[in-house]
């Protein structure tokens, strides 16, 4: 007797309600048309069967069946009773419900709640650092999705491993933007490391976007391997440019007149001038202001040279001279990195 009145009110349960076939959560890409089957309807006219829509462009249950027209661009029904959307979109997410009695007179239900989706693409790492610094905090670089639905989110990975956030050695500053017209999303997600001292010299790093929906595959950046490098590494040599000045331009000057050779070098810090004729050294006693020009009001890093001419003429030679009877001289700067 407890098994037949089971039974008995088993059939009383389906005979109000139905029997409710399909209910399914469905997933689809945007702009792409989607197709809901409408269980157990009669595949060709006369039929009875009504879809019923609760999505985002509705404000109450909206009912469409064969009799009525169709639904705008939105949706219609076919002629087997499916209900065509030609170009799902995000307004579309929603429950989608089709009550159809058969030939038999047995009602039939079916239940959908779509969910849809747009694939971002790649992600990337834009301004990546250069090389980091142990001991301090580094900006890593930028990690960027653009085009996406739903948020999804980013996620960094150093050498192949999940890398957390912990507000200290590791943190990370996200951003999420929403197109206002296509309603897509574009995340961008900033590392900031402090490498320790004595750790990985050549760390690598890589960004992944993990979408909103399930089964749906993550997307990976190309790794970037950065160098690490100690807090008292001595700073890169710097290339000095060096410049020349004769006064008087050309350097010609008359019996027993003066030439003032000046060695441009500009940089930090000042450099040391060193002076050289014919292949030897010269020794320069800098006096105060300016070496090699007392008094002078150049930078410390510009050098002088004076010489005279000779004060006695050859026989047969007239007009200005150079000074040390033309032979060459020259300057060198040397800075503190040995450039």
């Amino acid at each position: 007797m407890a098994a037949g009145a089971t039974a008995g009110a088993w059939v009383l349960v389906l005979s109000l309600w139905g029997t409710v076939v399909g209910g399914q959560n469905l997933t689809a890409p945007i702009g792409k048309p989607l197709v809901l089957n409408c269980k157990g309807a009669p595949r060709k006219p006369p039929q009875q069967l009504e879809w019923k829509l609760n999505t985002g462009r509705t404000e109450a249950w909206k009912v469409l069946s064969p009799q009525g027209g169709p639904w705008d661009s939105v949706a219609r029904v076919l002629p087997n009773g499916s209900l065509l959307l030609p170009a799902v979109g995000i307004q579309d997410e929603g429950t989608f419900r089709c009550r159809a009695i058969s030939r038999k007179g047995k009602e039939i239900k079916s239940n959908y709640q779509v969910r849809v989706y747009q694939t971002p693409g790649k992600p990337e790492i834009i301004d990546p650092a250069s090389e980091l610094k142990a001991g301090v905090p580094n900006k890593v670089g930028t990690c960027v999705s653009e085009g996406g639905y739903p948020a999804g989110t980013l996620s960094w990975r150093l050498n192949g491993k999940p890398l957390i956030p912990d507000g200290k050695g590791v943190s990370v500053k996200e951003e999420t933007r929403r197109h206002p017209e296509t309603g897509l999303f574009t995340l961008q997600s900033e590392l900031m490391v402090t490498p320790a001292q004595g750790g990985a010299p050549h760390p690598t790093f890589s960004c992944s976007f993990s979408p909103g929906l399930p089964r749906r595959r993550a997307l990976h950046t190309a790794p970037i391997q950065l160098s690490v490098w100690g807090e008292h590494r001595a700073p890169e040599p710097v290339p000095l440019e060096v410049q020349l000045v004769v006064e008087p331009e050309g350097g010609a000057v008359a019996p027993g007149g003066t030439v003032t050779l000046t060695c441009e070098a500009s940089t930090q810090p000042p450099p040391q001038i060193h002076w050289i004729k014919d292949g030897t050294p010269l020794p320069l006693s800098p006096g105060p202001g300016d070496p090699g020009r007392p008094g002078g009001s150049r930078p410390a890093h510009w050098g002088h040279c004076v010489a005279k001419a000779a004060t006695t003429q050859r026989r047969g030679e007239e007009g200005p001279r150079k000074p040390g009877g033309g032979r060459g001289r020259a300057c060198r700067a040397e800075s503190v990195g040995g450039a």
